[in-house]
């Protein structure tokens, strides 16, 4: 049955194609009557179920103007990410775990047609001579795109979908992500101004994280969100500016990197600047706000914050040749705290690590000193694999200056 509803898809989706008008803009009600009347007469003398004909309609009208068999996919709540692997290998990945849809495109034209639909839905551009593309979908979900000659196994598409609505902070603690205590202590800090770097793993909630902190931001200031693509959902600053870079296209337009947003965003009187990911020498950029007084949060991918620390040194070297102790200088000096997140092998997410950076480098090594603020540490796991542990207060916050400055006083353990 579902190969015959599969069949009968393809040919009512050519029927009702053949019989748009292409001079006007087809409205969706008058598609759907279209999509009707086909239906109708193709089930006319079958006995098919109303959850079936339901089904169908949404498949022909999915087809057609939205993402065709990834539409469902997209709009399923508990689905994170969805892999496009070629035309009969599409995963999902729900409550953790990946798994095979046996959903699969009707042709490789189709696949080709949703590709060039979802980049062109950004102002982006993907083809043979450039065959890789970061975009995003109306509902805020990330997408890669990497066409053939560079993917062997056909156009491939990963698309990360955010939640509905904004996770907050309390929704982490409800997560067990992060206590109520380090919750108040990162307030306090944002709200103090110290700069703040996110550090982990991919699929480690990063992105999640820097969004829900960000709320702690005073709704009074001026916020500017720097991304390569708009992921951000910040709630409730009036006074907020949304930067997006964009790429090359074919009519010449040159790209506009993060660097240039970067740039632009100090001259436009920001009190808090937030760029979503860095992963280059923007990295220069960054840290030359951060030490000029702009307030700052980013993130980063690496597998703790010491690494992290390394990850950036690298990125600034990419940027500009200069002595390496001048590098660790500048990052000492612009940011305060490292946040590093992880995913466990329950699939949780959790905070792993609270750091401080400490401005004076070690008289030894020369390296960045670290001050751990607070560390999860695991106790076991629970009958059904969950893993169990607690935050640990390891040492105080040193650089006081700002909470000073700003008449802000860290919450008392409990």
């Amino acid at each position: 049955m579902e190969h015959e509803l599969e069949s009968l898809r393809s040919s009512i989706r050519e029927c009702v194609v053949r019989n748009l008008d292409f001079s006007r803009e087809v409205t969706d009600k008058e598609l759907f009557s279209l999509i009707d009347r086909e239906v109708a007469e193709r089930l006319s003398h079958r006995a098919v179920k109303l959850e079936e004909r339901k089904k169908l309609r949404s498949a022909v009208y999915n087809s057609i103007r939205r993402l065709d068999v990834l539409q469902e996919l997209v709009d399923d709540a508990k689905i994170t990410e969805i892999m496009v692997n070629g035309t009969d290998n599409i995963f999902v990945e729900k409550n953790g775990a990946i798994t095979d849809t046996g959903i699969r495109f009707e042709s490789l034209s189709k696949l080709e047609d949703v590709v060039q639909q979802i980049v062109s839905g950004c102002n982006r551009v993907v083809n043979e001579s450039s065959p890789i593309v970061d975009a995003r979908l109306f509902n805020g979900s990330r997408v890669n795109i990497v066409l053939p000659p560079v993917s062997l196994t056909g156009p491939v598409i990963t698309i990360r979908r955010f939640p509905d609505n904004p996770i907050t902070m309390n929704r982490l603690i409800e997560l067990k992500s992060i206590s109520e205590y380090i919750r108040d202590y990162l307030s306090v800090l944002v709200k103090a101004g110290y700069n703040i770097f996110i550090s982990g793993g991919t699929g480690s909630g990063k992105t999640t994280f820097l969004n829900a902190l960000s709320d702690f931001i005073p709704k009074d200031q001026r916020l500017i969100t720097i991304e390569d693509n708009a992921e951000l959902q910040i709630m409730g600053v009036d006074n907020l500016v949304r930067l997006e870079a964009r790429n090359a296209n074919v009519e010449g337009c040159r790209p506009i990197t993060i660097r240039d947003l970067i740039k632009s965003s100090l001259r436009m009187r920001p009190d808090w600047l937030v760029i979503g990911e860095v992963r280059g020498d923007e990295c220069v950029d960054m840290l030359q706000a951060m030490n000029t007084g702009h307030m700052s949060m980013s993130t980063g991918h690496a597998n703790s914050a010491e690494d992290m620390l390394s990850r950036i040194e690298t990125m600034v070297l990419m940027g500009m040749e200069i002595p390496l102790s001048a590098v660790r200088g500048q990052i000492a000096s612009g940011i305060d705290i490292i946040i590093h997140l992880g995913r466990l092998r329950d699939r949780s997410r959790k905070v792993l690590e609270v750091c401080e950076i400490e401005k004076e480098l070690d008289n030894v090594t020369g390296r960045i000193r670290v001050n751990t603020l607070f560390k999860f540490e695991e106790e076991g796991e629970d009958k059904s694999g969950k893993i169990l542990g607690k935050w640990r207060k390891e040492n105080d916050l040193k650089a006081r200056e700002k909470l000073i400055s700003s008449g802000l006083e860290l919450p008392a353990l409990p």
